[in-house]
């Protein structure tokens, strides 16, 4: 590898090397950044699996492993640590990725962006201590009258301006690319997925300090009193939109390696660039779903986002789970492998894990996390399942068997390409994606079952054995809670296998010194093709309009069987 110095022409010097297998020129100080979040994002992602396991083993009612209080602090702790912090820090890599490595850039201001690394760094470690102090145990969402120490709100602030210097650095990098000229035309596909990320955080960290910041002050005794509805409502502009800037971002991954894998080019650039601006456009007023029931927020605000913006919504991502595999059919058709329907898919590199975990995590998004969201945002329908297990089973389906396992695939080729280390324990690694998508889905179907027959979000024990009043559910939930604590155990092991991997490259990884083969290689073409504007304009896909007409069946029978059940909780009222 060659490394050079340039300076632009502000003045800014930045040393870059050039990617022997991609041909990118990567700014040493973002390769630098990179390396810092990705490992700060496997630590908190450590830590939340470890406290996940343990609320899904306290949830099993055959082990109903912790006490009430540290059930509420686990679950509280597990809820920041996997949904903020490991998923806002490999977001950051992502955005560096995208604008500097991917346009052949250096990167804006990168001391600034180090400034922004400590300040996220320190927010997620302080959350950390505030949650293990045991009296801020408020969970996820935090509602009020339910109050946190002053710390625990202090900690979100200072995480989310230090993601906001983040993201920040991410535009100005965009200007200075297209300032100096480090790339031609449109920036990639990849680029835009994550320039759509990055709009919709600007947006998700501004609700963030809307109502954090007065949280804060109430906490600390400044102000007497927070409105809960009012609270709900904008706390869901940035609980349930940083889960948008997943979607953006994990759906960029997959074009990102089908790319780098089998030299896949979007089918049409228009077409896929026109689905994440849906995205920007109604992917927040998803949130209403968690707002339908609601009594303060009137019925005609309910009906227009959960019948009709909301879809539009739905549509981006339709758009993508049709365009990202027929992306990867014509390029394996075009690598020959033509014979038949399904050949193309056959012969993808299923053994290399990124490609596994990269398609794992599309199937999963789209069967499980997509329809039950769309079931989860119809106001009639969710009635049936609000505020039951049935809520987090759909964000598994979304944000761990989708974002979790496209962000893992990804790590899969940062480490090589970023890290410049060859992964250790290949054969272990093969199997790791398809072992953590397994308790993954798992864990996302038994919560919905169970969410289904009526069992509640957050209760520490469904067989409620101290109620002065009994209360039964039926042996079927009991069933799918076991189930379930079967499945987070599958999980926690898939997710502790990525863990050693990854930390045993990153130490003991054989350090790749120049253009020799690696043990998952990467499509020759690859390099170009994510990072160059360019369609591949064909409709020839039999393989993808079987795909896609399956999951539309599944989606049409789904969802007429949750109105069938509607109608028998009418019958019964």
């Amino acid at each position: 590898m060659t490394a050079e110095s340039v300076v632009g022409v502000v003045g800014k010097a930045a040393e870059f090397r050039t990617c022997p297998y991609t041909g990118l020129k990567v700014d040493i100080a973002a390769q630098a950044l990179i390396k810092a979040n990705a490992v700060a994002a496997v630590v908190f992602l450590l830590l939340g699996g470890v406290m996940g396991l343990l609320v899904a083993l306290t949830r099993w009612p055959a082990v109903h492993l912790l006490p009430a209080d540290w059930f509420y602090l686990v679950l509280t702790g597990h809820g920041a640590n996997v949904l903020l912090f490991w998923i806002i820090f490999f977001e950051i890599a992502v955005l560096y990725f995208a604008s500097a490595v991917l346009l052949n850039s250096r990167l804006a201001a990168p001391k600034l962006a180090w400034v922004g690394f400590i300040l996220m760094v320190g927010g997620a470690a302080l959350a950390n201590v505030a949650v293990l102090q045991g009296d801020s145990s408020v969970m996820f969402t935090s509602y009020p009258p339910m109050q946190a120490r002053p710390q625990f709100y202090l900690s979100l602030i200072l995480f989310a301006v230090g993601a906001l210097i983040g993201v920040g650095i991410f535009f100005a990098t965009l200007v200075v690319a297209k300032e100096e000229g480090s790339y031609q035309g449109s920036v990639p596909l990849v680029t835009f997925g994550a320039l759509t990320a990055a709009i919709i955080a600007v947006f998700t960290i501004a609700s963030g300090a809307v109502i954090l910041i007065p949280t804060f002050l109430w906490s600390l005794g400044f102000i007497s009193y927070i409105d809960p509805l009012l609270y709900k409502i904008v706390w869901w502009g940035m609980g349930h939109s940083s889960q948008q800037i997943n979607v953006s971002a994990h759906v960029a991954i997959w074009y990102m390696i089908a790319a780098l894998l089998v030299g896949a080019k979007p089918l049409s650039e228009k077409v896929s660039r026109t689905a994440f601006l849906m995205y920007i456009l109604f992917l927040q007023l998803a949130s209403a779903h968690h707002l339908l029931a609601e009594p303060g927020l009137d019925a005609s605000w309910k009906i227009v986002n959960t019948s009709y913006m909301m879809y539009l919504a739905v549509l981006g991502s339709m758009v993508h789970g049709l365009t990202v595999p027929g992306a990867i059919e014509a390029a394996q058709r075009r690598n020959g492998y033509n014979k038949g329907m399904f050949e193309w898919l056959r012969k993808a590199p299923w053994g290399n894990p990124a490609f596994a975990g990269m398609f794992l995590s599309l199937v999963l998004f789209g069967f499980v996390g997509g329809i039950s969201g769309v079931v989860l945002g119809t106001e009639q329908l969710n009635v049936l399942m609000h505020n039951t297990l049935y809520v987090p089973g759909h964000f598994h389906g979304t944000v761990v068997a989708g974002t979790t396992l496209a962000f893992m695939a990804a790590t899969y080729l940062v480490l090589p390409l970023i890290f410049q280390r060859e992964i250790v324990w290949p054969r272990l690694a093969k199997w790791q994606p398809y072992l953590f998508a397994i308790g993954a889905a798992g864990i996302s179907l038994f919560m919905m079952g169970a969410g289904t027959l009526g069992v509640a979000r957050r209760h520490w024990d469904i067989t409620f054995i101290d109620a002065p009043l009994p209360f039964a559910y039926s042996a079927g939930a009991f069933l799918m809670m076991g189930l379930n604590g079967i499945f987070a155990v599958v999980a926690a092991l898939g997710g502790a296998i990525f863990v050693i991997v990854v930390v045993a490259t990153v130490l003991f990884g054989r350090r790749i010194k120049g253009g020799e083969k690696l043990t998952f290689p990467l499509h020759k073409g690859g390099g170009a093709a994510v990072s160059h504007y360019g369609s591949e304009f064909t409709l020839k896909l039999p393989g993808t309009a079987v795909l896609v007409a399956t999951f539309f069946v599944a989606f049409v029978l789904y969802y007429f069987i949750n109105w069938k059940y509607l109608s028998e909780l009418w019958l019964f009222h």
